[in-house]
């Protein structure tokens, strides 16, 4: 039997973040990862005496943070000008992970090139080296989400930066949708970096280039969607071969369940939580 906790970010719930816990708690999930780059519960909104008081909840409902959301938008850390401020918040994040007792702070830096030569991977390369020096100091991780990029490319970047400081969020929904890319083969390349994982499912509707996907090149405008997001075995994701995957390469860590539309994302959430669940108890 497969032993994976099961998470739910609980913005996807679209409701008062202490009602989304006992939401959370009630759907029987083991954890929780929630948003702390924006809103009340980013670095400068969440005093010490909230964070402590937010901690207990969570605790009071059987749960554990999994890990902070700390994207930061704007092309990740594609620009020199902007990676000075981003990096000094990504570091705030970290600390108050730190203190809310999970050791991950999730994020993306933008469309990592293939080409090693290219101006933009020096840049990323650059902020990265900062991040992980600085995870390493605290004993955490800042973990990079996939998606904009192939996991054999990723693995090439990560293993530039020589620490585990940077790791992985592996999405396998992100991969299928924009890259076309494996997750089962994801997880074995990327092995080495995965320090926690979104469940989410999808289906690539027609490839489109990553880095219009993500608003890299902001000068091509595409009418239609060139993916959809779709409720956990819905969609391309290979979920049993996906967690026998995961548990191949030894990984213990949260299934995190994130729906980011729908029209009604709590029973989608409940519906994923018995899925998986399905899933780790034949196994």
């Amino acid at each position: 039997m497969y032993n994976f906790p099961i998470g739910v970010i609980i913005d996807s719930f679209k409701c008062d973040l202490k009602e989304a816990v006992v939401k959370a708690a009630n759907l029987g999930a083991n954890g929780i990862q929630v948003y702390a780059s924006r809103g009340e519960m980013a670095p400068e909104n969440l005093s010490k005496e909230k964070r402590k008081e937010f901690l207990k909840h969570v605790k009071d409902n059987g749960l554990v943070i999994s890990a902070l959301c700390g994207d930061l938008g704007g092309g990740g850390f594609t620009v020199p000008e902007n990676n000075i401020w981003k990096v000094e918040k990504s570091k705030e994040i970290l600390e108050m992970a730190k203190e809310l007792e999970t050791d991950i702070v999730t994020t993306h830096i933008g469309v990592v090139p293939e080409d090693p030569k290219h101006d933009r991977y020096k840049i990323m390369q650059e902020a990265c080296f900062q991040l992980a020096e600085y995870a390493d100091k605290l004993d955490a991780h800042f973990a990079i989400e996939t998606g904009p990029e192939t996991s054999a490319t990723l693995k090439t970047f990560l293993d530039s930066l020589g620490s585990k400081g940077v790791g992985v969020n592996l999405d396998p929904a992100n991969l299928v949708m924009v890259t076309g890319d494996d997750p089962v083969k994801a997880v074995h390349n990327l092995k080495d970096y995965i320090v926690h994982t979104h469940a989410k499912d999808g289906k690539q509707l027609f490839y489109l280039d990553p880095e219009i996907v993500y608003g890299i090149k902001k000068d091509i405008i595409v009418e239609d969607d060139s993916f959809i997001e779709v409720p956990l075995g819905e969609g391309s994701v290979d979920f049993p071969n996906y967690l026998k995957a995961l548990e191949e390469i030894g990984y213990k860590g949260f299934l995190t369940i994130e729906r980011e539309v729908g029209d009604n994302p709590a029973a989608d959430i409940g519906k994923a939580v018995v899925f998986l669940k399905d899933i780790i108890a034949k196994y």
